[in-house]
């Protein structure tokens, strides 16, 4: 901080010096009020390089700064006696501050440990995560409205804010599927495997597309896997028995019966009704 003078009367000047001679105390007192410790992280293990800052209270006293060795210890000598805030921080992570009470002829010793995100990292990831959550929740409105070009920009949109979104994958295959562009579902189902090997939604859904692209052997294993995945998904023993028809009536009966069971009230209800009818006439010829 630049320091600006102006004129004074000389014994204006004489009586500072003097109170400030006054004042002075040994180079010796002053070095031995020291404040030094160790900053590591959770697991306990040292911290290179973070910046640990002392601050006098109240607020607006003197401020130091000084960085951890590779052993995570960091020395300040030269403090005045006083209230003094102690904190650490490094990549957007700081520690709790701590405070301690420094006197002449005392080394106060302060372990720090890195793991809570700064104000102004926590603040960047509240606001990402409510970017995040508004588009995600503009692509559904839209890919409920009917309009899967606009619902996809918007979970594109939501995937760049947060690229292992295993919903934004499934729901913009749906997007797509919609607009009957079976690659481009096929690519975001098997994205969404990539993330969660063990989802069921990504194999149901990759399975209706292998079944409405005239692929019912690449379908039936993939709807297995879904069933087995979640025994009582009501989509997967839909397409299962769709692609059982022909192969094994008794069993496709079987999973229209238990899609009924699961689903009663939904428009494919009534289709696997009537088929249920047509495999048990053609069951018991």
């Amino acid at each position: 901080m630049v320091r600006r003078f102006c004129a004074r009367p000389m014994w204006l000047v004489t009586l500072a010096i003097f109170a400030a001679l006054a004042f002075v105390q040994p180079a010796a007192a002053q070095s031995t009020r020291v404040i030094k410790g160790v900053v590591v992280d959770e697991k306990n293990s040292p911290i290179d390089g973070a910046k640990v800052v002392m601050e006098m209270e109240p607020a607006g006293g003197r401020k130091f700064e000084t960085k951890t060795n590779k052993k995570g210890e960091y020395l300040q000598v030269g403090l005045q006696s006083g209230s003094w805030k102690v904190t650490a921080e490094k990549d957007k992570l700081s520690s709790n501050p701590q405070t301690v009470s420094v006197r002449a002829a005392q080394t106060m010793e302060v372990k720090l440990m890195l793991g809570i995100a700064s104000a102004a990292a926590a603040k960047e990831v509240q606001q990402k995560n409510a970017q995040l959550g508004k588009a995600f929740e503009d692509a559904v409105a839209f890919s409920n409205a009917g309009k899967p070009d606009e619902a996809i920009a918007k979970f594109k949109e939501a995937i760049e804010l947060l690229p292992t979104c295993l919903a934004c994958y499934n729901n913009m295959a749906v997007s797509y599927t919609q607009k009957k562009d079976w690659a481009n579902a096929e690519a975001a189902y098997r994205k969404a495997m990539e993330l969660k090997a063990d989802d069921p939604n990504a194999y149901v859904g990759l399975a209706g597309i292998m079944f409405n692209t005239g692929k019912a052997a690449e379908a039936k294993p993939l709807v297995e896997k879904a069933i087995e995945l979640e025994p009582n998904g009501a989509d997967q023993r839909y397409i299962y028995g769709m692609t059982l028809v022909a192969e094994d009536p008794a069993k496709a009966k079987a999973q229209f019966e238990k899609y009924v069971e699961l689903a009663p009230n939904t428009p494919n209800a009534a289709i696997a009704k009537s088929l249920i009818a047509e495999l048990d006439k053609q069951i018991k010829k």
